[in-house]
């Protein structure tokens, strides 16, 4: 089974199962597809994996998130007056990651050469009909496209035409993508003539784009049109495999990716949610909406102000996060009545035999300058947007058993593309916070990873995979995830029907892009939702 948000990429996953690649060689031939169809990405993007590896029987994590370059501290984003890093241009960049993310995922758990997994990328980018959907975010944005030399003759092919982007449906070409993808088939095949394995060759690839002509250019281009990213920067990046993280659920164990990632805010969600009976509740009842909402409030909370980058110190306390005993203390803030507007971070570190170094910060978040600068009610279309901001997900499962969760992102559109190669840079800096009374975790660093939004999911049952689920959509992502996730466990859903099921989204945690706003005590509930009756309870016999 070969999944993606673009027809043509899920049709380049099943054309490598046709020729004998396993789950992981669909999963890279669909990432590298949608990267080149800027399916709200592309290739200077993300990469964020869940992989399960039949041969050992573990879940593996890949982190293929690019890190703030050279000079990007908080001191240089407060002294050209910025709140946050810029949403987009090359002072909004990482360093890309997504071509690593790929050939290592190839390298390590694939079958296939590189060459076999980016032909349907490489014949993308030669040229193909470009979806309506695509073109017309190209025409809104044109604006900003034509700040960036290089993104401006990739995307606007009618330039002093009314419409300057291409129609949907017109060929899109992309001739400097081209060549860079197959700089690194060559690099590939020169690897294998010299008597390279197959993962040695893959590697040898890989650095060309890090260290090789591809990054000398990548670097040039950055740079000439303002951005940070040095040669050193890529150079030293390197992808990594980890251990995720895992809770259980009524016996199903939920894996996600570490902190860098907002994943372990669905688990400590579900570690709350434990204490309650949600299934007598009854599904979408207020109660359980009620219920719902206030967890996932807590749960982000905590996200907002522990999580960040474990490579760089303090460590985050993970441990206390996500225990039971701390999920029942948090359970027992959940009111009947009403919602909790001052909801706000816990203390974990009890949890786990430690005091809190920012007790200080702690007690005052949320409070004076950050609550008043940052509480966005009503809400604005600006701040539903960056919300909702969109990616896309890749899953793939084999008859072999391996089962792989992408949910790659960055270098959308508008896209400033690094020089002459194809190559649209991330935009994932602004998830980065420069006061530490925001989250003393996230405060940007050169060298340290952004703590994003991005969140595949795998879950596993009586020892076998049950689940592998993503979404697109930012902020929203885990809170859609439960919902999902829910709706099979608690009320015995299909699939389908746990897709297609209404949902609700809270906004009572601070955004993860733009301005960084909230809004308390704000939600959205599907409209297909039964309306309720006199008590308050839903209509519906779930």
């Amino acid at each position: 089974m070969a999944i993606t948000g673009k027809p043509l990429a899920a049709t380049a996953g099943a054309m490598i199962f046709a020729k004998g690649g396993n789950a992981v060689d669909a999963g890279c031939a669909m990432l590298a597809a949608t990267c080149t169809m800027w399916d709200v990405l592309s290739w200077g993007g993300e990469t964020q994996a869940l992989i399960y590896n039949p041969i050992t029987q573990k879940v593996v994590a890949i982190n293929a998130l690019g890190v703030a370059p050279t000079g990007a501290t908080a001191d240089f984003f407060k002294e050209k007056g910025m709140k946050y890093p810029p949403e987009f241009g090359p002072l909004a960049a990482v360093t890309p990651g997504t071509p690593g993310g790929l050939m290592t995922m190839l390298a390590e758990y694939g079958t296939m050469s590189l060459a076999e997994v980016l032909t349907p990328a490489i014949v993308l980018a030669v040229g193909y009909p470009i979806e309506t959907q695509t073109a017309n975010s190209i025409e809104r944005n044109k604006a900003e496209i034509k700040n960036w030399p290089y993104s401006k003759k990739v995307f606007l092919p009618h330039l002093g035409e009314q419409r300057e982007a291409p129609s949907g449906g017109e060929i899109f070409e992309q001739t400097d993508l081209v060549a860079t993808l197959q700089k690194l088939v060559e690099t590939e095949r020169l690897a294998l003539n010299s008597g390279m394995t197959r993962k040695e060759a893959i590697y040898a690839a890989n650095d060309r784009f890090y260290s090789g002509d591809i990054a000398e250019e990548f670097v040039r281009g950055c740079q000439e049109q303002g951005g940070l990213i040095t040669a050193a920067d890529l150079a030293n990046w390197k992808v990594k495999i980890e251990e995720p993280v895992m809770t259980t659920y009524k016996g199903i164990e939920v894996y996600k990716l570490q902190q860098w990632t907002q994943g372990p805010a669905m688990l400590q969600t579900l570690n709350i949610l434990e204490n309650f009976d949600l299934k007598s509740m009854g599904y979408n009842s207020t109660r359980y909406i009620h219920t719902l909402y206030q967890a996932m409030n807590l749960a982000f909370a905590d996200r907002d102000f522990y999580y960040g980058d474990p490579a760089f110190g303090p460590e985050e306390p993970m441990t206390g996060l996500l225990s039971k005993a701390y999920a029942k203390e948090r359970s027992k803030l959940i009111n009947p009545d009403r919602n909790d507007p001052k909801a706000g971070p816990g203390d974990p570190y009890p949890f786990e035999g430690k005091t809190n170094p920012y007790l200080d910060l702690l007690n005052n978040w949320g409070n004076g300058s950050l609550d008043s600068r940052k509480s966005a009610a009503p809400l604005s279309e600006q701040f539903l947007e960056d919300f909702a901001a969109g990616t896309t997900s890749i899953e793939a499962t084999d008859d072999e058993g391996w089962v792989v969760s992408i949910t790659p992102s960055g270098g959308w559109v508008p896209a400033c593309i690094a020089g002459n190669t194809g190559i649209g840079m991330s935009q994932r800096m602004q998830s980065f916070v420069l006061d530490p009374q925001e989250n003393p975790f996230n405060v940007v660093e050169p060298g340290k990873r952004p703590r994003v939004t991005l969140t595949p999911s795998l879950a596993m049952k009586d020892g076998k995979p049950f689940l592998s689920f993503a979404k697109q959509a930012g902020d929203e992502q885990d809170q859609l995830l439960l919902q999902f996730f829910l709706n099979m466990v608690e009320f015995n859903m299909t699939v389908q029907e746990a897709c297609e099921a209404p949902s609700f989204k809270t906004y009572q945690m601070f955004s993860s892009f733009g301005n960084h706003e909230k809004s308390v005590g704000s939600m959205t509930l599907n409209s297909e939702m039964p309306a309720l009756d006199s008590k308050g309870t839903g209509r519906h016999g779930l």
